[in-house]
C-alpha cells in the first residue's frame, strides 16, 4: 500500500490564437495511432489535431454551437495529449484511450428496450443515449410553467437561447477533454429555470452508452453529451445525472466524455447528484463547471464505481458574497480501475462557505484512487469558512491512493481547515464486532460499507439512495469473495 502527497507546481499557460479554417463536411471516419498525421505547425500535437478533424467531419452545421466549436477547435490546436509527465495527469494514465481506435458516434442509437429511470413515475426525466436525446423515452410533462428542458437547437424561445449563449464558450479553465467535448457535441441539452421558480421534483438525466467495442477489437466509440443549466435569481432545482451501459453491454469498450455547466443566480439553489456505474472496460472523463452568484447554494453528491479510467474534473467559482458550496464524493475501485477526482474551488468574495468530503475505497491490488483538491481563498474572501477532508480505505496489498489536498489562503480573516487519512480497517473496530459474537467477514462488510454510506446517505432522493446502496453492496460482496484477507 502506498500514499503520496505532492507539492503543487504552478505553470503559466501560453495562449496561441491561430486562425481556424473549417473544412467542408466529409464522411465521418475513425481514428487511431495508425492514422497518418497531417503536417501542421510545431505547437500542435498531430494526434490531437487528427482527432479534432475526425470529430469535425462527424458533425452537422449548427449556428447555435458555432462559437463553442470555434473556441474548442482553437484550443485543441495548441493542446497536447496529456502524459504522466504533466502534473495534472501525474497519476492518471490516459494511454488506454490514445492507443484505441477512436470512433465518433454520429447518429442516435436504436434501443430495443426502455431504460428504467426511477422508482417514482412522477419525476421528470430525459434519456441521452450516446450523446443524443431520445425524446420518445423522455418524460417532461410535469415541469412547472416557464421551465424548459430540452435541446438548444429545437428551443423555440429566442430569449432562453440568448441567455444560455451568453455563457457558452467563455470558460477559461478547461483542458483537452473539455475542448474535445466542445468540438464533438452534436447538440446541447438545456435546463432553464426562471426567476423565483422552484422545481419540486428533481430532473433525472439518464445517460446510456450503447455503442461499444468488443475485447480485442481496439474500437472505442466516443460520445460527447453536453448539458447547460441556468437557474435564475431565487430559483431552485435538483439535477440527477446517472451514467450506465446499455443492458448486456457491461463489458464493452467505449469512451464517455460528458460536460455539465451550471450557472446559479443570486439566491438560487441547485442540488446535484452524480452517479456513475459504467462498464469496467470504459473510459469516463467528465467535466462539471459551476458559477455561483451571491447568496446561492450548490450541493453535489457523487458516487463513482464504474470505468477502467474514470476522472471527474470539478470546477466551482463563487462570484458573490454569502455563497455556499457543499461537495461530497465517494469513489470505489473493485478492479483494475483508476478513480480520479480533480476539484478546484475558488472563493473571491466575503462570507463564503464551503465544505468538501472525499472518500474512496480501493479493494483491488491493481486499483488506484486519485484526489487532487484545490481550495483557493483569495484576498477579498474575508470571513470565509472552508473545510476539506479526504479519507481513503485500502483493502488489498499494493492498492494505491494518491492524494493532494491543497488549501491556498490569501485572505487574513478566515476559518479554514483540511485533512487527509489513509488506512486499512482498524483492528480495534473488528475486535469490537467479534467480541459481540459477530464473525470477521460480517464485521468487515459492515465497516467497509458504512465507510461509503456516509456519502451515499447524502443523496437527496430515497429511490437513488436505495439503488446506489444495492449496487455498492453487490460490488463489495463480490470483492470479499475473492479477498486475500
Amino acid at each position: 500500500m502506498q500514499a503520496l502527497a505532492i507539492t503543487p507546481q504552478i505553470r503559466m499557460p501560453i495562449t496561441i490564437k491561430p486562425k481556424i479554417k473549417h473544412k467542408q463536411k466529409q464522411k465521418p471516419k475513425s481514428f487511431s495511432l495508425s492514422t497518418t498525421p497531417i503536417t501542421q505547425a510545431s505547437f500542435s500535437d498531430p494526434f490531437v489535431l487528427q482527432l479534432a478533424e475526425t470529430l469535425e467531419d462527424s458533425l452537422s452545421p449548427s449556428v447555435s454551437l458555432q462559437r463553442l466549436r470555434d473556441s474548442s477547435s482553437e484550443s485543441l490546436l495548441s493542446t497536447s495529449w496529456p502524459s504522466r509527465k504533466d502534473e495534472p495527469f501525474r497519476f492518471t494514465d490516459t494511454s488506454f484511450i490514445r492507443l484505441s481506435q477512436i470512433i465518433p458516434i454520429t447518429k442516435p442509437p436504436q434501443l430495443d428496450y426502455s431504460p428504467s429511470i426511477t422508482g417514482d413515475t412522477l419525476l421528470p426525466n430525459i434519456v441521452i443515449a450516446d450523446g443524443f436525446v431520445l425524446n420518445s423515452m423522455s418524460r417532461l410533462s410535469t415541469l412547472p410553467d416557464g421551465v424548459y428542458v430540452g435541446s438548444l437547437l429545437s428551443d423555440s424561445s429566442d430569449r432562453i437561447a440568448e441567455r444560455v449563449l451568453e455563457f457558452v464558450g467563455d470558460f477559461e479553465w478547461g483542458d483537452l477533454f473539455w475542448s474535445i467535448n466542445g468540438l464533438g457535441a452534436h447538440d446541447m441539452t438545456v435546463v432553464y429555470v426562471p426567476a423565483g421558480v422552484k422545481v419540486e421534483n428533481p430532473i433525472h438525466f439518464k445517460y446510456v452508452s450503447v455503442e461499444g467495442g468488443e475485447k480485442g477489437s481496439k474500437k472505442l466509440p466516443v460520445s460527447n453529451p453536453r448539458v447547460f443549466v441556468v437557474v435564475e435569481e431565487g430559483g431552485e432545482v435538483g439535477i440527477i445525472e446517472e451514467f450506465v451501459s446499455k443492458e448486456g453491454n457491461d463489458d464493452r469498450y467505449y469512451w464517455a466524455n460528458p460536460v455539465l455547466e451550471v450557472v446559479i443566480g443570486k439566491g438560487a439553489k441547485v442540488r446535484h447528484s452524480y452517479v456513475q456505474s459504467q462498464s469496467l472496460n470504459s473510459a469516463h472523463i467528465k467535466w462539471t463547471a459551476v458559477r455561483q452568484e451571491a447568496a446561492s447554494t450548490y450541493e453535489l453528491v457523487e458516487v463513482s464505481t464504474g470505468g477502467k479510467l474514470s476522472r471527474h474534473n470539478l470546477h466551482v467559482q463563487q462570484l458573490g458574497p454569502d455563497t455556499a458550496t457543499e461537495l461530497s464524493t465517494f469513489h470505489l475501485s473493485v478492479g483494475d480501475q483508476t478513480q480520479d477526482l480533480h476539484s478546484r474551488l475558488i472563493l473571491d468574495h466575503p462570507r463564503g462557505h464551503s465544505q468538501q468530503l472525499h472518500k474512496c475505497i480501493v479493494a483491488h491490488s491493481q486499483g488506484q484512487a486519485v484526489f487532487d483538491g484545490n481550495v483557493k481563498v483569495n484576498r477579498y474572501a474575508q470571513q470565509t469558512d472552508a473545510g476539506q477532508l479526504t479519507r481513503s480505505l485500502l483493502l488489498e496489498p499494493r492498492a494505491t491512493v494518491n492524494v493532494k489536498p491543497n488549501l491556498q489562503i490569501i485572505a487574513d480573516d478566515v476559518k479554514c481547515s483540511h485533512g487527509a487519512a489513509i488506512s486499512d480497517l482498524e483492528e480495534t473496530q473488528l475486535f469490537y464486532f467479534q467480541a459481540r459474537g459477530i464473525d470477521l467477514e460480517t464485521a468487515r462488510k459492515a465497516l467497509v460499507f458504512s465507510f461509503g454510506a456516509e456519502v451515499i446517505e447524502r443523496l437527496p432522493n430515497s429511490f437513488m439512495q436505495k439503488q446506489v446502496e444495492s449496487h455498492v453492496k453487490g460490488l463489495l460482496s463480490s470483492t470479499f469473495k475473492g479477498s486475500s484477507h
